[in-house]
């Protein structure tokens, strides 16, 4: 059997040229991922004080954990780019989660302190629960539960949370002690200055349709900040290393190749030891949350931005997709990294025709000969590969036009559920107010038989998961 016939082609009404373009577009639009998972999941330490939450491996430098961290990133999105080519059929392409990444290393193992191997064996917990979940059907009616403004509105949600990290990464917003947060210094910050000129360059390769826009953008940044570095423009360390400052890239001092992911690879095993049973389950409770629902809806999105949707909006076959998701979390967690789900970008081949499976297997072919550059991925700063966060974010805010503004009780959850991410640092958050407040709108309104009772559970289990996450219970357990 051949490909055409394997895909189904001819029922999809595509061919073998456009599907290889879409998958080389899909690729080109989503690889910026190899550089910013491992930036935001690696632990960042200043004057021996942490800076930024994340992962840190003893006797292995920041640049060897960043090319570890790549290299675990490449082979589990092409694991799960498999399972979704040869059993889900679907042009969709996935990765670890932006917006999953960052809960993984700012909220769990920041915010509540958690072992970053403890963190992973949860991820590899819930990631068996969704399969096994996923395997009976269970997941998908679930997301069928989904309240429709919610489901529109998680997109644009996500995408302001990751504008608020990527912008505080780029030095644009700053906290401060009165407004919360507010502009940086920018005409004194060389960084920041260099990452708004890199950001409208991105948006500007965006607006004319160039093809990998977002890693170019990087690349260019990253380029730039190195060159003024050599020309005495700035000093060294402000924009790239002291090697650039003096003399070029030598290799004595370039961070050298590191393809052996032992340290991370089987480090969620160790997270099961000495682990308090309640605690954990309240760690796995969390993650389970804030991945089904997170999926779920980027998913939706993608599937809105596809034209997959059913006039329900919901997507056919989702057990199928959503199994390459689930297949790929638990492999990306026994390798070392947070949860693998479906990739908006996956609209740009979409929109190259591509209709099948072998988008996704073009895909994973891409990544897997990606490994080659693996050692690049530690060359990059961090305010040039959190251009790609604030990118993104523009483009997630497009699923808000598919909300029914004119009905309140559609406004009402959606606007709750984009407001609160943000607001509250926490996608689960946003879901959960957007899911509590839909039945209690659509009462008020005088529409209770519009809600179904598994909705009623939904936003009664959400307001278990606010108590859980907000009476201390879970901060006490760890």
């Amino acid at each position: 059997m051949g490909l055409a016939d394997y895909f189904g082609f001819d029922e999809h009404d595509t061919d073998l040229r456009t599907e290889v373009v879409a998958g080389v577009t899909t690729f080109l639009a989503m690889s910026y991922i190899v550089v910013v998972n491992p930036a935001v999941m690696t632990q960042i330490t200043q004057d021996g004080e942490v800076v930024k939450p994340g992962i840190a491996l003893a006797n292995y430098s920041y640049a060897e954990t960043v090319q570890m961290l790549a290299v675990v990133t490449l082979l589990a999105s092409a694991v799960a780019m498999l399972v979704m080519a040869f059993y889900a059929n679907r042009p969709f392409g996935l990765a670890p989660g932006l917006g999953l990444n960052a809960f993984f290393a700012f909220t769990v193992v920041g915010a509540l302190g958690v072992p970053w191997q403890t963190a992973l064996a949860a991820v590899f917990v819930e990631g068996i629960l969704f399969i096994a979940l996923t395997a009976v059907g269970a997941r998908e009616y679930v997301i069928k539960l989904f309240p429709e403004p919610v489901k529109f509105a998680v997109g644009t949600g996500i995408g302001l949370f990751l504008a608020i990290i990527g912008l505080e990464a780029m030095g644009i917003v700053v906290g401060d002690a009165g407004t919360i947060l507010a502009l940086g210094d920018l005409a004194q910050n060389p960084v920041a200055i260099l990452a708004v000129v890199g950001l409208f360059f991105t948006v500007a390769l965006q607006a004319r349709g160039v093809t990998g826009s977002i890693i170019i953008g990087i690349v260019a940044t990253t380029v730039t900040g190195a060159a003024l570095t050599y020309a005495g423009v700035v000093d060294p360390g402000v924009l790239a290393g002291e090697f650039v400052r003096n003399g070029g890239f030598a290799a004595s001092e370039l961070p050298k190749a590191q393809y052996d992911v032992t340290p991370l690879a089987g480090a969620f095993i160790e997270g099961f030891r000495n682990v308090e049973a309640f605690s954990f389950a309240l760690i796995v409770f969390t993650f389970f949350f804030v991945d089904f629902f997170d999926t779920a809806g980027t998913l939706v999105g993608v599937g809105q931005a596809g034209g997959f949707l059913n006039d329900d909006g919901d997507l056919p076959d989702a057990d199928e997709p959503l199994m390459a998701d689930a297949v790929g979390t638990t492999f990306g967690a026994m390798l070392g990294t947070s949860t693998v789900t479906t990739y908006v970008e996956s609209a740009t081949g979409v929109e190259e025709g591509g209709r099948t499976g072998m988008v996704a297997l073009v895909v994973a072919v891409l990544f897997l000969l990606s490994l080659a550059v693996v050692p690049l991925a530690a060359a990059i700063p961090q305010y040039a590969s959190h251009i790609a966060l604030v990118v993104v974010a523009l483009l997630m805010l497009a699923n808000v036009t598919a909300v029914d503004w004119d009905d309140i009780t559609q406004s009402i959850p959606a606007g709750l559920t984009i407001l609160v991410m943000p607001f509250t640092y926490s996608i689960a958050y946003g879901i959960a107010a957007g899911i509590i407040s839909y039945p209690i709108a659509k009462v008020a309104a005088g529409e209770f038989d519009d809600v179904e009772l598994g909705q009623w559970l939904l936003a009664g289990a959400f307001v278990v998961y606010f108590y859980v996450r907000t009476s201390g219970v879970l901060a006490a357990a760890v």
